[in-house]
């Protein structure tokens, strides 16, 4: 008498290639997303408007003012002198480049109006940072 074959691995599906799948879209998930994040100085408080536009995700120009007025660019300090000499070189690197200004909301009006003047001297354009007040 031939008995039948007691075999007990088929007890439930076999999910090796579902597990094979899943890690393969991982891999895929994440070679293919961009991890990049934009400069932002964590002392910089943006002052508030009633009304404003969203900003426009391109890789421009960050240039950051402290309350103190201290002109800051990639997590180094500069002077205005040296401020121009970043904003030419960026514009004679990159004709299209733009600059994006983030004053601390706190600081004077001037160091803005000095940055704006020295993109405008380079022939820069540039976008201001603010907050929408609720």
């Amino acid at each position: 008498m031939k008995l039948p074959p007691t075999t007990t691995d088929t007890e439930g599906p076999n999910l090796t290639p579902v597990i094979d799948v899943v890690f393969l879209l991982l891999i895929f998930f994440l070679v293919a997303t961009q991890f990049n994040q934009e400069e932002r100085e964590l002392e910089v408080e943006l002052p508030e408007v009633v009304q404003a536009q969203p900003v426009a995700m391109t890789q421009g120009l960050i240039i950051n003012i402290t309350q103190d007025g201290t002109y800051k660019v990639v997590r180094r300090e500069y002077d205005e002198n040296q401020l121009t000499v970043v904003i030419n070189q960026a514009k004679k690197n990159n004709p299209h480049q733009t600059a994006l200004i983030r004053g601390d909301g706190n600081s004077a009006l001037k160091y803005a109006a000095r940055v704006m003047s020295l993109c405008n001297r380079a022939g820069m354009d540039y976008r201001i940072a603010t907050l929408e007040s609720r």
